[in-house]
């Protein structure tokens, strides 16, 4: 129809007139195009009643217009940070029972819709700063929430501000000799040219997959730059090591400490990047207590820091990005690293991915992607590479040829009541981690839990981790007479920890193993790089038990070898980025269960996610 306020007449399918009215999803008071696309999945009932509410207080009652702000309201909860008017029929999707042809909807004609949407006054038009502000912006055929469009903008206006400021002035010779000394006969490689591009600007992008090097890169950074000081006469840099997560911001510590010890740098040199410690990003900002977007340091009170180095940054929202850069004082040097390739952050934005995905067509020359990996067997690496490019056909050919570490189980787990392939090596790592476990030996427990882990896209389901869990405990229970599931500590039992806990050392995504003290006496230990924590179980919050996890939790994890079970080809999990992420998990062999259909729907796939910062850093909105 080509009606910008189109009477919803579209005939659904059956299953969205059956549903029960009282669903929470539902909205009762909505109306017109409002109850038409909520009926449809398309938006729900907070989403409508955020649009009816600014639409009572600025005056709006327009159907089509409402649904616009409606569908922008929906866009960050679904990781957009805009909604496109021009695309949203044809991009639109819902998680529904049965398939519902969203085509037939009233959707307005694109254009008309947009002028409509335009001209209301809830909307700001344009990128032009604005005498009166107002709670939704629209640049072209893209609309914001206006929070949103304030923080694309200011993230890659600081960026662009940063990229165009002229090179730190260094002490070249020290510099190539620092480059030569601490990558040998890699120096003239990508990690020494991410390490010199770091040394030499105030932004840069050191970029990879897992097992590229970047946080050994990291702290070569740190040692080059702490000698540019060192020679200046200058003091020592204030640096800051951080990550979205406790997890990843504790693994960057222990990984920079590692390398510092073998480093040909100067005792005072060592000792600094020795003394290094990592926080998470709310942590470093200054997190307040029930507020999730404001911090004790702002563009108001800046950090102290020289240096900001940010790990695992595609988990980084928009939002958070945001944050960090007006706070980072005026000279600051800020580092991104991470994977591109990987899961992006639950909430709205994929800075990462916008950034480095810019770099590809030639953009961006503060951005090193490394591509060597050190860490994977080879089939694994060329897997991983073949799925991050999307290539379906590559991917299967490999799966199909087989590798010493990839296995493709061509089958849907769903079905599968038993699945000797997975559960086999699952048992004897839980076994050896049992025996281990019951001898008191919790370094060796805890080696034994990390040498296997099961993967799902999902918690719950025929697929989910819930369901897996529970086998491999009744698996258990089977051979071992004394395991009592019911028992919350049993000896063995592993441990993954929900949220943080500083007092404990403990970040969410950590796991842990219940180990014999003797006497009747259980700890919940804990790895701290080579280092072992021990602390009652009565002292621990949120804990789940850990036979499997999902892809998400296990973003920063790396375990010998793992179990990745797909969903069916359906599922709205199932993206290039989630294959990708569980595949790179396993550093020596890879079992993959599922069919082809569903490794292909995953690697044809990609995460797109509505987001104009790639353009306003790079393309025709950077001006």
């Amino acid at each position: 129809m080509s009606s910008a306020e189109p009477t919803p007449t579209a005939d659904l399918a059956p299953a969205a007139r059956e549903r029960d009215p009282f669903e929470a999803r539902f909205a009762l008071q909505a109306s017109g195009l409002l109850r038409q696309f909520n009926e449809a999945g398309v938006v729900d009932s907070a989403d409508v009643h955020v649009a009816r509410e600014l639409g009572r207080l600025g005056g709006e009652s327009g159907e089509a217009v409402l649904l616009a702000v409606a569908l922008a309201v929906r866009g960050p909860r679904l990781g957009h940070v805009h909604v496109d008017l021009a695309r949203i029929r044809d991009t639109a999707a819902v998680d529904a029972e049965e398939p519902i042809d969203l085509a037939a909807l009233d959707w307005p004609e694109p254009q008309t819709w947009i002028a409509r949407v335009g001209a209301s006054p809830l909307v700001t038009g344009g990128d032009a700063p604005a005498a009166e502000v107002r709670p939704l912006r629209l640049v072209g055929s893209w609309l914001y929430l206006d929070r949103y469009w304030a923080e694309e903008v200011g993230v890659a206006r600081s960026l662009r501000a940063m990229a165009a400021g002229p090179p730190d002035a260094v002490n070249d010779a020290l510099l190539r000799d620092g480059l030569s000394r601490l990558f040998g006969a890699e120096a003239e490689g990508r990690q020494s040219q991410a390490a010199a591009t770091a040394v030499t600007h105030r932004w840069s992008v050191v970029a990879g997959g897992p097992g590229t090097g970047k946080t050994t890169t990291v702290a070569r950074i740190v040692a080059l730059i702490c000698e540019q000081a060192v020679a200046a006469g200058g003091p020592v840099p204030l640096v800051a090591l951080a990550a979205p997560t406790g997890k990843a911001a504790a693994r960057l510590q222990e990984s920079v400490h590692a390398e510092a010890a073998e480093l040909d740098v100067a005792p005072e040199v060592r000792e600094q990047l020795l003394a290094l410690t990592a926080s998470t990003i709310h942590r470093l900002l200054g997190w307040r207590p029930g507020s999730s977007s404001r911090f004790r340091h702002d563009r108001n009170q800046r950090l102290a820091h020289d240096v900001v180095i940010v790990d695992e940054t595609s988990m980084v929202s928009l939002s958070l990005m945001a944050r960090l850069i007006e706070a980072l004082r005026s000279g600051a040097r800020l580092i991104l690293v991470g994977d591109p390739g990987q899961l992006a952050s639950i909430e709205a934005g994929a800075v990462l991915g916008d950034i480095v995905g810019a770099e590809a067509q030639g953009s961006g020359p503060e951005i090193v992607v490394l591509d060597r990996v050190h860490r994977f067997g080879g089939g694994i690496a060329r897997l991983a590479t073949a799925i991050r490019s999307g290539d379906g056909d590559t991917v299967m050919e490999l799966l199909r040829a087989g590798a010493d570490d990839v296995t493709w189980l061509d089958l849907d787990v769903a079905g599968q009541d038993a699945l000797p392939a997975v559960s086999e090596p699952a048992l004897a790592a839980a076994r050896a981690t049992f025996q281990a476990a019951r001898a008191g030996q919790a370094r060796e427990a805890l080696d034994a839990l990390g040498s296997f882990r099961i993967l799902c896209a999902h918690r719950r389901g025929p697929y989910g981790v819930a369901t897996w869990t529970a086998r491999m405990e009744g698996w258990l229970a089977a051979e071992l007479a004394d395991l009592d599931p019911e028992d919350r500590w049993y000896i063995g039992r592993p441990l993954l920890v929900n949220e943080n806990d500083y007092e404990l050392r403990l970040n969410n995504g950590d796991t842990g193993v219940v180990v014999a003290l003797g006497d009747g006496r259980v700890a919940a230990a804990f790895a701290r790089g080579e280092e072992t924590i021990e602390h009652s179980p009565s002292r621990l919050g949120a804990v789940d038990t850990v036979y499997a996890m999902t892809v998400h939790k296990s973003q920063g994890s790396q375990f010998h070898s793992a179990a990745v079970l797909l969903p069916s080809s359906e599922s709205r999990i199932l993206t290039r980025e989630l294959l990708y992420t569980a595949a790179t998990r396993a550093q020596h062999h890879l079992i993959l269960a599922g069919t082809e259909e569903s490794v292909r729907a995953a690697v044809a796939r990609p995460v797109a996610r509505a987001s104009g910062l790639g353009r306003r850093l790079w393309g025709d909105l950077a001006a």
